[in-house]
């Protein structure tokens, strides 16, 4: 089992897109400085999509340059199609986070794209990234269960996994879009995605709508994933997915994490802090357990 894992900080991107109301530009970029505070080296920060199907992404632009450049943190922005990543790659972002899906059903009704079609949108994004020199990932939604479809052949994921490990991504992710699944069902789809794209990291994101999204975390660690995504303070959601709620929290995945012995570089402190924050931007209670609880108690001093 890794004993050090790489967490990716989505809480800008995907913990912020599905929700009702409007964050400011100043206000997302102040979540990310959080996040690089608490230890975050890779960051979603924006997605570049049409910002009438999602109009809290409506300023990624923005959003990048307020940041500026960030000495030794990867910034990354998710794109659906070629628009987007010419847009991604003009700001100047370090990484492009692709798409592809893993379910007919939700690719056409998300992307308007056949799962075979997505990968090829896929491919051709890949280039573009390696073109202007950038990194690219791929993220392959639905691994797990889709909301039209219902259940995934695993063997499908398995090679699209494969076929996408040809085209020079620096890593691919499962997503659990609408968290459906269970630790056994985690354990053998990471272990064989592995098996199918070595030496190539394996990434997971799993969101916590029916409460197995910890359970899932652990379990792909134990499979071999090195790399997890997880949002500050436990908000986020795929507005074209009915139902998806709730990545798993950033600070609820490294308590998990830490007190297994494994190194993930992030400050607990930090992240309650800042998962604290957020909710007051938000006006709502995080649905982190962490912020509620506060860490692993101390001794009482005499």
């Amino acid at each position: 089992m890794q004993r050090r894992i790489e967490l990716v900080e989505v809480g800008p991107r995907d913990g912020l897109q599905n929700e009702a109301k409007l964050v400011s530009t100043e206000d997302k970029v102040a979540l990310i400085r959080h996040a690089i505070a608490a230890g975050a080296r890779r960051i979603e920060v924006a997605s570049f999509v049409n910002p009438r199907r999602v109009p809290q992404m409506a300023d990624a632009e923005a959003v990048v340059a307020a940041l500026g450049e960030t000495q030794g943190v990867t910034r990354i922005g998710l794109v659906l199609n070629e628009r987007g990543a010419e847009r991604a790659i003009a700001c100047g972002l370090d990484q492009l986070g692709a798409v592809a899906i893993a379910s007919d059903p939700f690719g056409i009704r998300n992307q308007g794209q056949t799962s075979a079609e997505s990968v090829e949108v896929a491919g051709r994004i890949l280039a573009m990234a390696q073109g202007a020199g950038r990194s690219a990932q791929v993220t392959i939604a639905a691994s797990f269960g889709c909301p039209f479809g219902g259940e995934v052949d695993p063997a499908h994921v398995v090679a699209m996994a494969a076929r996408l490990a040809e085209l020079g991504p620096c890593e691919i992710a499962l997503a659990d879009t609408i968290g459906v699944g269970v630790p056994a069902q985690v354990s053998a789809l990471v272990s064989a995605v592995r098996a199918a794209i070595a030496p190539l990291p394996v990434r997971v994101h799993f969101h916590n709508t029916r409460n197995t999204g910890i359970a899932n975390v652990w379990a792909a660690v134990e499979a071999g994933a090195s790399v997890v995504d997880a949002s500050i303070g436990g908000l986020g959601g795929c507005p074209f997915a009915p139902g998806a709620a709730g990545n798993v929290a950033t600070e609820d995945v490294a308590y998990l994490l830490a007190r297994s012995g494994v190194e993930t570089g992030l400050d607990l402190d930090r992240l309650i802090a800042a998962s604290h924050w957020l909710g007051g931007v938000m006006d709502k209670t995080m649905p982190s357990m962490l912020a509620k609880a506060g860490g692993f108690p101390k001794a009482e001093q005499e």
